[in-house]
């Protein structure tokens, strides 16, 4: 088994409903032909380099997966047929590689976005703390000024003088 990186630029025209049963549609060339899918980074709509099929911008996607040549040779088939895709390009990234390893590979990247996750989650509530704990500087500050002007209220009065 190998592993194999293609990046295809599809029509930024597409309406959102076609863009994802194309992307569907590699995902299942991709399963039918006993490949293992590592990975589906969409890169989103970008300016090309030069204008292909008359379009100046196209919607970016890179797909990294492990099978054999036989997949490779069937997915570039059907971005031949399709018309939705402006251009594409296949890159070998290992020569030899296991199922076990490509599998590992996947369970490593879920866990690492699951810990990024998790992340996030710890510094918005870390951020929610800090920005509680502030407000509660500010409300005592805004007490602590409000008893000095009572005070100083209460220093200025004049006092009565009896006779």
């Amino acid at each position: 088994m190998r592993k194999y990186e293609t990046v295809f630029i599809s029509d930024p025209d597409l309406q959102d409903q076609a863009r994802l049963d194309l992307y569907d549609k590699v995902r299942n060339i991709i399963a039918k032909e006993n490949g293992i899918l590592l990975n589906f980074d969409e890169w989103g709509n970008k300016k090309m380099a030069y204008e292909i099929k008359k379009k100046l911008r196209g919607n970016y996607v890179c797909a990294t997966y492990g099978g054999s040549g036989d997949l490779v040779n069937e997915l570039e088939r059907n971005f031949r047929l399709t018309d939705d895709i402006l251009k594409f390009m296949t890159i070998l990234l290992s020569d030899d590689v296991t199922v076990e390893s490509l599998e590992q590979e996947v369970a490593d990247a879920e866990e690492a976005a699951k810990a990024e996750e998790a992340a996030v989650e710890e510094r918005a509530k870390a951020a929610a703390e800090k920005a509680e704990a502030d407000a509660k500087a500010k409300e005592a500050e805004k007490a602590e000024e409000a008893e000095e002007a009572e005070e100083a209220e209460e220093a200025d009065e004049p006092k009565e003088v009896q006779d």
